[in-house]
């Protein structure tokens, strides 16, 4: 039973998955939706983060800010 719990604990720390970090360091940060762009898509249609269609585009052009997306003839979504 040791020899088994010891594996997993192997497996999981050579595969990179960690319980938690040591003590005195700091978990990376999830990135906030300011530092996300906002994306074109080739349709014209501006996704800002967290829009229903956001992380559905992958053909874009980013933007820092949606008025930025809508001034280069963008639209907003309609849903």
């Amino acid at each position: 039973m040791k020899a088994m719990i010891l594996a997993l604990l192997l497996t999981f720390s050579v595969c990179g998955f960690a319980a938690a970090p040591k003590a005195g360091t700091s978990a990376a940060q999830p990135t906030t939706s300011s530092e996300l762009p906002v994306k074109k898509s080739k349709t014209g249609i501006c996704h800002a983060p967290g829009s229903t269609y956001y992380n559905q585009n992958k053909n874009f052009t980013p933007f820092k800010t949606l008025d930025d997306c809508i001034k280069s003839g963008g639209r907003l979504p309609k849903r």
